[in-house]
């Protein structure tokens, strides 16, 4: 590894006329931007104004030249917060298993496809390859200790429903049983797998989501309702912060730079 200046790193204490600028956030003295508002409290962000680069030292990292353990601890600290699929399967002899899988992403609109990676050959993989039905259950905060129970390397045939204590309930379309206690269930047919070296990737159909009625509001799940954990590096988690909301802006409306 060797460190390497950024040339076009720029000093945070040089005086800017920015519309957006930088406020102290908390104790730490983290950076963040903050975007000025005029008379009447409105943004007034203007996309054409560059932001403060603050970049300083790098550090360059080989994944050629580096053990795999270590570089996986590198992308999951820096590849975050990543959402959590709470997979609940059924083995061929309908033993429930329940696992948490923190690479997980919608990966396709139309058909409703979720994807999650099985790193290594785990429970939820062979189930699902055994039975083509798998759930994604929202992993809560408030079930923040039973969620990484769920993570322990119990052996093949055992379930982590009944060792962690967790309630479950039947699941609509799909024999693999919903987490009672999660507001959101995502029930789902094996679409396909990809094997990725010493990963795979599972692709699930989305035939069916149950989600808590105490969780919308005006029929659309609000997210500091759901209050999802996520997945940060070595052993922390993430909780819901701050919500940002900002439209997109339209290209018809993009400035043409001609003031």
């Amino acid at each position: 590894m060797r460190a390497r200046r950024c040339p076009d790193a720029r000093r945070t204490d040089e005086p800017r006329e920015d519309l957006v600028v930088l406020e102290r956030a908390g104790d730490a003295g983290h950076l963040r931007q903050k975007p000025q508002l005029g008379d009447a409290g409105e943004s007034r962000y203007d996309p054409r104004s560059p932001p403060l680069i603050l970049v300083g030292m790098r550090v360059d990292f080989d994944p050629q030249a580096m053990d795999t353990r270590n570089f996986y601890r590198l992308l999951t600290a820096v590849v975050v917060p990543r959402p959590i699929a709470w997979v609940s399967t059924l083995s061929a002899r309908s033993v429930a298993n329940l696992a948490p899988h923190s690479f997980f992403s919608v990966a396709c609109v139309s058909p409703p496809v979720v994807q999650f990676t099985s790193v290594g050959r785990k429970d939820s993989l062979r189930n699902i390859e055994a039975t083509r039905q798998f759930v994604v259950n929202l992993a809560p905060e408030h079930l923040f200790e039973q969620v990484n129970a769920t993570a322990t390397d119990f052996p093949h045939g055992v379930s982590e429903f009944d060792e962690v204590g967790i309630a479950r309930e039947p699941s609509s379309l799909v024999k693999p049983p919903r987490v009672a206690a999660s507001p959101v269930a995502l029930e789902c047919e094996l679409h396909s797998t990809v094997l990725l070296g010493d990963s795979t990737v599972v692709f699930g159909r989305v035939v069916h989501a149950a989600v808590s009625e105490a969780v919308l509001v005006e029929g659309h799940p609000d997210v500091r309702k759901l209050r999802p954990l996520s997945r940060l590096g070595k052993d922390e988690w993430g909780t819901m912060g701050e919500v940002l909301e900002i439209s997109r802006i339209p290209y018809a409306d993009w400035p043409d730079g001609a003031n």
